[in-house]
């Protein structure tokens, strides 16, 4: 499979990753200026003697730059685009994604293209100004994290939109095989927020505990953490399979990216790709259910929070030893 971006650039890295060099990445050079900023204060780019911003913005000669310096870059350009008044502050501006993200001890101290920024308010032309003028920000995205991403209740859908530049990121997810590296177009996946230890992999792992090199059944997998986990642990055989189909089709980008070679499949309806001893589907659950012809020993059902899971554990029921709901 080609694992090449859609900005033909050079934003998917295979690993081997080891977090301490990702923790290095951004750590600051010994003669990385400190800053500390007051996030609900209105920011005009000179908070006070000891905060202020100079003419370069706060670059250290080793191309890093604070995170909130670089929010702080942002706010300000949006603040001369007339999108944000002199009353905002470093909160108003944007959520900012890094990119490898991973739970950091420390605010970090950013390089180039390792931004993705997402804000209800910014415009084409700010955005377009923000990737040029602001070196660390690859990607400026349209909407509301409160908005998620993939196809919810009714199967109403929501995406970002992207302004300028490219929205590709990597979460950083630990698993105790070793960690993965979750690729995904943000303005087409939800946003989730690495931890060190992630509670869905946890509960996943003790399940699959009790069984030896298990068969699992991934029904709604968006970008393939919890089977490539599984796959990682000694999973025997996972069927992936969500409805929305960035989800899908970056679930078939992670498995090459973590070491699955995959397959792009038109052999038959919903399978979008395929490998050794895993498919990934993109179909209603109830068709999925239909297609298959196999059984399982665990099913997992991971919906978006507060979605009713019971269309799902009774679609696979049948098909698995046991459902099991993250």
């Amino acid at each position: 499979m080609d694992i090449k971006c859609r900005c033909n650039q050079d934003c998917i890295k295979k690993p081997p990753v080891v977090l301490e060099e990702i923790e290095d990445i951004y750590f600051p050079c010994d003669n990385c200026p400190d800053w500390n900023f007051k996030k609900f204060k209105p920011f005009t780019g000179q908070i006070d003697p000891s905060e202020r911003i100079d003419e370069n913005w706060g670059r250290c000669s080793c191309d890093r730059r604070h995170l909130d310096v670089v929010v702080g870059h942002i706010l300000r350009i949006m603040q001369l685009e007339g999108i944000k008044d002199e009353k905002s502050t470093l909160r108003d501006a944007c959520v900012p994604l890094i990119t490898p993200a991973y739970p950091l001890r420390n605010v970090p101290y950013l390089l180039p293209d390792t931004l993705v920024i997402l804000s209800p308010d910014v415009d084409e032309k700010c955005a377009k100004k923000i990737v040029k003028e602001v070196p660390e920000v690859k990607g400026v995205l349209k909407g509301d994290i409160k908005d998620t991403v993939g196809i919810k209740d009714n199967n109403t859908s929501n995406r970002y939109k992207l302004l300028a530049g490219c929205d590709m990121r990597c979460d950083l997810v630990q698993t105790g095989a070793g960690p993965l590296c979750i690729y995904k177009h943000q303005g087409e996946i939800h946003v989730e927020f690495p931890k060190p230890v992630s509670p869905k992999i946890s509960a996943f792992s003790k399940v699959m505990s009790q069984y030896q090199n298990p068969k699992i059944l991934d029904c709604t997998c968006g970008p393939g953490t919890l089977g490539i986990a599984a796959l990682k642990a000694g999973a025997s055989r996972v069927v992936f399979n969500d409805l929305w189909y960035p989800a899908a089709y970056a679930t078939s980008l992670n498995l090459e990216v973590n070491g699955f070679p995959v397959k792009l499949s038109n052999k038959k309806e919903g399978l979008i790709s395929h490998g050794k001893s895993w498919d990934v589907y993109c179909l209603d659950v109830d068709e999925l259910s239909s297609s298959l012809e196999e059984k399982f020993h665990i099913g997992v059902v991971d919906t978006f929070p507060g979605m009713d899971t019971t269309v799902f554990i009774k679609a696979v029921e049948n098909l698995c030893q046991e459902v099991i709901v993250i």
